[in-house]
Formats: C-alpha cells, structure tokens, sequence
C-alpha cells in the first residue's frame, strides 16, 4: 500500500474527526462529539513538545489511520511517560501492519522525547483491539483507570 506515516497539521482535523467518530462509536465510555474533539486536536497540536498526532495517509484515500500521544511525569519511573490515545484505523485498512507502523511510529517519538513508558487503554470489550495490543506485547496491568468530571 502507498501509505505515508507524519505529524498531523491543522488542515488534517476534519479527517482526524471522521477516524474519531469511528473509534468513540467503539467505546462504552465515550461518545463522539466532532466540537470536542475538533477543540482537543487543537489542542494537541498546539502542544508539539507535549504530544503528538500522527496520522496514516493513503496515496488516494487520505487520512487512513491515527494515533496520538502525550508525555507525563512518571514518578514511578522517574522519567516522562507517554499515554498512547486514539489508536484508530479506518476498517477497511485494518489487518496490514498498518496498526504496528502506527505504534512503532508513536513508540520511536515517544522515546526520542525520553519516554520511559508507553500506556494506554482499551475499552474492555473490544475484543479485536485487545487481541492486537496482546499480539505486539502490549502487558495488561493491575490498574483499573477511574474518572471524575469536576463540577
């Protein structure tokens, strides 16, 4: 496949909305919402030295798959740690090696801005994807991810 892996820019955000929808209409604890994510890839991209979008581009399809991540302070590992989100690639390009590429792409920036972890999550009943972060040894851990939204 001709398939392209760079940084994401400002004039791919509608893309990266249309992949957004398709991986939130996946998960129990999202919903998609074009306004919030437009605001948050916004954001991300705002940030370069923080985060990153990296996106699969198609020679004639377009934007075919994304993934982002941000860098944290691990006090566990006394060094950043990157959150891996949105790992998301339209179906029909799915099951080429494309998700590896991605996360290999994501795994070398993360490292290269002194990541000493990668993390993510994955909704629990969303067989395939699990399936695949076990495939490319991805570890489950014995954390549970909780939330609050402040009022």
């Amino acid at each position: 496949m001709p398939l392209s892996i760079t940084p994401a820019a400002p004039p791919d955000i509608p893309a990266l909305i249309e992949l957004l929808e398709i991986l939130f209409s996946l998960e129990q604890d999202f919903q998609p919402d074009a306004d919030k994510q437009r605001r948050g890839l916004e954001m991300l991209l705002a940030r370069p030295d923080n985060g990153v979008i990296l996106l699969a581009r198609h020679a004639t399809a377009g934007v075919v798959g994304m993934v982002s991540a941000q860098l944290v302070i691990s006090t566990a590992s006394g060094a950043p740690s990157a959150w891996v989100e949105d790992v998301v690639i339209r179906p029909e390009f799915r099951a080429g090696g494309l998700g590896r590429r991605l996360l290999d792409a994501v795994s070398e920036w993360a490292v290269a801005h002194g990541a000493r972890r990668l993390q993510l999550l994955a909704d629990a009943d969303n067989a395939p994807a699990l399936g695949f972060y076990r495939h490319l040894d991805w570890q489950a851990t014995r954390l549970f991810a909780w939330r609050k939204f402040p009022s």
